[in-house]
Parts: C-alpha cells; structure tokens; sequence
C-alpha cells in the first residue's frame, strides 16, 4: 500500500534518474570510445539465410589496461 502512495515520488525518481544518465552518457567525447565497429552480414548456409555479427576492435595496451 505505501507503493501506490508514494508512486509520485517513485515516478519522479526514476525520470530523474533517466534524465542524468542521459546527460552522463552525451558527455563522453567521441575520441573515448575505443573504437569498436559492429558489422551485421548475412549469409547462405545450407540454403538458410543467417545473420553473422562481426566485431571489430583494437586491443587495449598495457597502459590502457592498467587505466581501467
């Protein structure tokens, strides 16, 4: 019952929430990601068309390791 009182609060939060990590997640400069290029292809095996996920990405330094 204290749910169904307190679900303005909860409604509020949880948009609060969203809204920062929103913010958070546009703040991080394209020069920061590391790279990664995801190409979907699709194949014929056996007569069966399937969609293959090719990940492509440079491995990280020891630096770079030792950062995260």
């Amino acid at each position: 019952m204290n749910v169904l009182k307190n679900m303005e609060a909860i409604f509020l939060t949880t948009l609060a929430l969203i809204g920062a990590t929103s913010y958070a997640s546009a703040a991080i400069p394209a020069h920061l990601h590391h790279g990664a290029r995801v190409s979907v292809e699709q194949t014929t095996v056996d007569g069966q068309q399937m969609a293959v996920v090719k990940v492509t990405a440079k491995r990280l330094s020891a630096a770079e390791k030792a950062r995260f």
